[in-house]
């Protein structure tokens, strides 16, 4: 379903997956990766935003560390992989390619202009990020890693933002969930859900902590927000 297309920045230009739609224009979706790459997880899930309507985008963030990274979640060897490119990532710059993929989808001639981001994991700190220094016009986080150190950054948010959080997530202690829910669940453009019992990734579909039942939970309310915030 899926076509590769190459965006453009000031310091060089990097893949991303696209998804188009039946319909000849549609709002479209910025996804955001985990710690494996544009992999195929990263491309089903764009390929099913594209079968509910939306013109989906996956960028590869990875490429100022090396281009093109797709590795799974089933071995030792490819965690290490991972942690060695999340370790070695610079958000700020992912941010900034993160900009870079909005302005490109927004101009793309099967959008209608407005542009949602939904972000996993590395990504689910991205999304959070793009909500308060991007112009993306609404973002889900799924169980964003390192939040707690970010939400000084709420003053900024001026965008609709839909949260999932795993209140068993070993990546994000309690102490940590207390923060982030502390600071951000009375903010008027937020949007919070914890989901008891489960663990970091429990949307990922193959992962070790995969719950169905709440993944299901998790993308209706996503698919409702993303309807309700940018068609």
């Amino acid at each position: 379903m899926g076509e590769r297309i190459s965006i453009k920045t000031p310091d060089g230009d990097f893949s991303a997956y696209v998804a188009r739609p039946a319909a000849a224009k549609a709002p479209a979706v910025v996804v955001i990766q985990e710690i494996f790459g544009v992999n195929q997880v990263m491309r089903d899930i764009t390929d099913g935003l594209a079968a509910q309507g939306y013109l989906a985008i996956c960028p590869d963030l990875f490429w100022r560390i090396e281009p093109d990274i797709d590795i799974t979640d089933q071995s030792e060897a490819e965690w290490k992989k991972a942690f060695e490119l999340f370790n070695a990532f610079d958000a700020d710059l992912g941010v900034k390619d993160l900009q870079a993929t909005i302005t490109a989808i927004r101009a793309d001639a099967g959008s209608t202009g407005k542009v949602g981001s939904v972000g996993f994991c590395l990504g689910g700190k991205l999304a959070f990020l793009t909500a308060t220094r991007t112009d993306v016009d609404a973002a889900v986080s799924y169980y964003g890693v390192g939040l707690e150190n970010l939400v000084g950054e709420a003053e900024k948010l001026t965008r609709p933002l839909l949260m999932h959080i795993a209140e068993e997530d070993a990546f994000v202690p309690k102490e940590a969930q207390a923060i982030i829910v502390g600071a951000l669940k009375d903010h008027p453009q937020v949007e919070i859900h914890t989901y008891p019992g489960r663990d970091h990734a429990f949307a990922r579909v193959g992962g070790e902590h995969y719950h169905a039942g709440d993944a299901a939970t998790a993308g209706e309310r996503t698919l409702a927000f993303f309807k309700r915030t940018i068609g």
